[in-house]
């Protein structure tokens, strides 16, 4: 199936990222939320990130104002009837999602590939949810998705090598470089990040360093980057620990037994960056 009609649901940061790559790459988006106020808020987003490359010498005025010109939000899941393709972004629930594919697999039309941006949730699960688990698959994006090369392709048990083909075919158009893995809890990028990171919440709880020691070791020991707990408070907490919650009821292996750290700031609201406070303390 030629793709080039893209219906985004979910228009956070990773949703209107996916936006901005598609648009840039000439496609037709819709970017759909609840509100016309989050999706007011994710085109401006979108508008300056476009600004951003201009005065970086990588975009045109005429560049930006094509971009923003194939992008319409709505906040009418409907609205994806005509899509050649639709890109999940919501939040890592698991009941939501089969909750959102349910209704995609209603509105979109028979044959329409149907691809979730999940970071851990079983893909075969979501698939369940649809009529059609053959055109369901995992398109893992990273953040920031302007920015970031990879897209990790998960395979669902019934996925059919042709849907894999188009997505694979489709995220090298976007200037990206697909891997393929298969739908285990975690995939391949989250399971070895978060266990590294959650090693890092038990270091950090039992004394070994400060969070400044810890993630200035891994900096200028590893050459990362940034330090696992700096990362931690960008990803957000609240998301580390449904990873690892994921991870632990995946392979019923304590290896993935989330810290007691983690459990206890996410308890407390302290979930990084977007709060203001996790590891670090940060301007809001």
């Amino acid at each position: 199936m030629k793709i080039e009609k893209v219906f985004v649901l979910g228009a956070g940061t990773m949703g209107h990222g996916i936006a901005q790559v598609c648009s840039q790459t000439g496609l037709s988006v819709k970017l759909c939320d609840v509100s016309k106020e989050i999706v007011d808020k994710a085109v401006a987003a979108i508008g300056k990130n476009l600004s951003r490359a201009i005065s970086k010498g990588k975009l045109s005025e005429g560049d930006k104002a094509a971009a923003l010109g194939k992008i319409k939000g709505v906040t009418d899941i409907a609205e994806a009837t005509d899509a050649d393709m639709a890109i999940e972004a919501v939040l890592e629930d698991i009941d939501l999602k089969r909750k959102m594919f349910a209704t995609l697999d209603e509105v979109c039309r028979p044959g329409v590939i149907l691809a979730s941006n999940t970071s851990s949730q079983s893909i075969t699960e979501i698939a369940a949810s649809t009529r059609r688990p053959e055109q369901v698959i995992g398109m893992h994006f990273f953040n920031p998705v302007p920015v970031m090369k990879l897209i990790e392709i998960i395979r669902g048990l019934l996925t059919s090598d042709e849907t894999y083909k188009t997505v694979e075919d489709l995220s090298v158009k976007l200037g990206k470089t697909p891997v393929e893995v298969n739908d285990y809890p975690g995939f391949a990028t989250s399971r070895l990040l978060l266990v590294m990171l959650n090693e890092a919440f038990f270091a950090c709880w039992q004394g070994v360093g400060t969070a400044k020691d810890i993630d200035t070791a891994m900096k200028l020991g590893m050459n990362h980057p940034m330090g696992p707990l700096e990362l931690a408070d960008l990803i957000g907490l609240d998301v580390c620990l449904n990873v690892m919650n994921r991870l632990y009821d995946g392979f019923n292996d304590s290896k993935y037994r989330p810290c007691p750290l983690l459990k206890n700031m996410v308890a407390a609201g302290l979930l990084g960056r977007k709060t203001g406070r996790g590891f670090y303390t940060y301007e809001t």
